[in-house]
C-alpha cells in the first residue's frame, strides 16, 4: 500500500501536471501556513534555542532524498581534517525507538535509529545523535561529547534550532517538480525560500552560477556477507537485480546502467524496512542495492547480494567558500 502511495504521489508531482493542478488550494493553504510559521520564528512569537556553537544544516526543500546523507558524510571529514571536532544530530527518521534522543554508533539497532543515522555513524566514526527534537539532540549531543561544532542532517524547517549556516540540496535531475507546494507538488516549503539559505548544492549539474554542483560517486560493490569487494564492471553481461528505497531510486538505477550493467529493477519507498522476502527474487542473480538499504538487509542477506558505497564529491570552490563562511560564523559567536 505505501509502495503504490508514494508512486501515485510521484507520478502526481512529476509527471502528470493536471492531477497537480486539482490539488492546489490545499497547497496555497500549505504554503500559507509555512510562510505565517516561519514569520511567527523571526518575530519570536515562536521561540527558537541557540547553542555555543555553530551549527549548520544541510537539508532540502522538497520531500524524498537529494543526497544530503553523503554530503553530511564529506563535510564531516572537511571539517575534521580542517583542525574541528564535528557531531551529527537528525531526526532518526524510521527508527521506533521508545525514548529519545539516542546516541548512535556502528553497533546501533537501525530499527530503533534509522538507517541514514546509522549509516553515518558507521562512515565517520564521529558523535551521532538522533530525536525528533533537533535541539534536544544537539543539546545531548554538546553534553556527552567534546564538539565545537555541529552538522544537522536534514532539518531545514526545523526552526526550534538557530543555525549559522544553511545548505540546500537539490536532486539535479527532478528539481522541483510541478513547483507546488505539499499536497500538489513536492515542496515542504516556497521555492522562495532558497533565497535565504547560505549554499545551494545541486546533486547533478547545476543550472545557475550561484549553485554549486556535486557527483555521486561509486565503481566497487561490496558484499552483504563476506564483505568481498568487487569493480562494477565485473558485473557486466550478467543478468542483476537491483533495489532502492531512496528518495529517488532512478538515480541509483541510471548509476548501474552507467557503469554497463543490465538489471531487473525494483523500487521501494524512501526508508523502506526490508523484509527478506523483499531483496530475493526466486533465482541466485547477484542483487545490487544502496548502501542506505544495505544497513537494513545485512542481517538476512545472502552471499549474492551485494551494496554499492558511493561518495560525495562537491566542486572544490565549495569547500574553501564553507569554510570562510563557518570561520566568520565561530568568529561572531566568540564575541557575542
Amino acid at each position: 500500500m505505501k509502495k503504490t502511495l508514494a508512486r501515485w504521489a510521484v507520478d502526481i508531482w512529476y509527471k502528470d501536471a493536471f492531477l497537480g493542478i486539482l490539488l492546489l488550494p490545499f497547497a496555497y493553504i500549505f504554503s500559507d501556513l509555512v510562510r505565517i510559521r516561519r514569520f511567527l520564528y523571526r518575530k519570536g512569537v515562536l521561540k527558537s534555542h541557540s547553542l555555543p556553537v555553530p551549527i549548520i544544516v544541510v537539508g532540502n526543500i522538497t520531500v524524498g532524498g537529494t543526497g544530503k546523507t553523503p554530503l553530511i558524510i564529506w563535510l564531516a571529514d572537511l571539517l575534521t581534517k580542517s583542525g574541528y571536532k564535528p557531531g551529527i544530530i537528525s531526526r532518526g527518521y524510521g527508527g521506533k525507538s521508545e525514548t529519545w534522543p539516542q546516541s548512535v554508533n556502528e553497533n546501533a539497532d537501525v530499527n530503533k535509529v534509522g538507517d541514514e543515522a546509522l549509516l553515518i555513524a558507521k562512515q565517520t566514526r564521529l558523535p551521532v545523535v538522533v530525536g525528533p527534537s533537533r535541539v534536544d539532540s544537539a543539546k545531548r549531543l554538546l553534553d556527552g561529547f567534546d564538539c565545537n561544532v555541529v552538522l544537522s542532517d536534514d532539518g531545514l524547517q526545523h526552526y526550534r534550532l538557530n543555525r549559522d549556516i544553511e545548505i540546500a540540496v537539490i536532486d539535479g535531475e527532478r528539481r522541483f517538480g510541478n513547483g507546488y507546494c505539499l499536497p500538489a507538488g513536492p515542496l515542504r516549503e516556497p521555492i522562495e525560500r532558497l533565497s535565504s539559505v547560505d549554499f545551494m548544492v545541486v546533486n547533478g549539474e547545476k543550472y545557475a552560477d550561484h549553485e554549486f554542483s556535486m557527483q555521486l560517486v561509486g565503481d566497487m560493490a561490496v558484499n552483504l556477507c563476506t564483505g568481498e569487494q568487487k569493480p562494477l564492471q565485473a558485473f557486466q553481461g550478467m543478468d542483476c537485480h537491483a533495489l532502492a528505497g531512496i528518495g529517488n531510486p532512478e538515480r541509483f538505477f541510471k548509476l548501474l546502467e552507467s557503469a554497463g550493467l543490465s538489471c531487473t529493477t525494483h523500487s521501494f519507498p524512501d526508508h523502506f524496512q526490508f523484509e527478506s522476502s523483499d531483496i530475493e527474487f526466486g533465482d541466485n542473480k547477484p542483487v545490487l542495492m544502496t548502501e542506505k538499504d544495505a544497513v537494513k538487509c545485512t542481517r538476512f542477506a545472502g552471499q549474492n547480494h551485494w551494496h554499492l558505497p558511493v561518495k560525495a564529491v562537491p566542486e572544490p570552490a565549495f569547500g574553501q567558500q564553507f569554510l570562510d563562511l563557518l570561520l566568520e560564523s565561530k568568529l561572531k559567536k566568540h564575541d557575542r
